[in-house]
């Protein structure tokens, strides 16, 4: 399950391997807010161990970045452009972003931004209290059948059909497969 992220908090805690070798956990939390690119980011993580010759940065804890997007010891090369990306969407649609791109397999750091949000605007299909809710909305906009027919019609069992071959939910999330 996506862990909830806000994306305007996004921060990594600097430190460098050598000060952590020497027992020293000595570093910052930088926002990358802050920042407009990686370049930027990584001449403020200069900035804050000038005190080495050629530190190697070691990024020993981060918030409200997606697990695909950094590591100890890297930061992707995309990441400005994934997290401006994703700070486009609704607090609700990031999430739900979030949820499609850990169940599909989606490597944010490797895939390209623009069409991993494409893909992701056609698979959405919006957040429902239940599957059944989401069942009803989709017969509501038929117009092909009778008051009689939708008095009698049985949405537990339409919602788990469609569920179990062309939908797929997590969190009230709903996405087409």
């Amino acid at each position: 399950m996506a862990k909830d992220i806000n994306i305007t908090e996004a921060s990594v805690y600097v430190g460098t391997y050598a000060k952590y070798n020497d027992g020293s956990i000595f570093g910052k939390w930088l926002k990358l807010s802050d920042y407009s690119d990686r370049s930027e980011f990584y001449e403020a993580c200069a900035e804050l161990h000038s005190d080495e010759d050629d530190p190697e940065y070691m990024f020993q804890d981060y918030e409200n970045i997606p697990d695909s997007l950094i590591g100890e010891c890297w930061i992707s090369e995309n990441v400005f452009e994934v997290l401006e990306a994703i700070d486009r969407l609704s607090d609700n649609d990031q999430k739900a972003f979030l949820i499609w791109c850990d169940n599909d397999g989606k490597d944010l750091s490797k895939s390209d931004i623009d069409e991993l949000m494409s893909d992701f605007e056609n698979d959405y299909r919006g957040h429902y209290d239940s599957e059944e809710d989401f069942a009803r909305e989709l017969v509501d906009q038929r117009e092909d059948l009778s008051d009689f027919a939708l008095e009698y019609f049985d949405y537990e069992a339409y919602a788990r059909d469609l569920f179990m071959s062309s939908y797929w939910s997590e969190d009230g999330h709903v996405f087409y497969n």
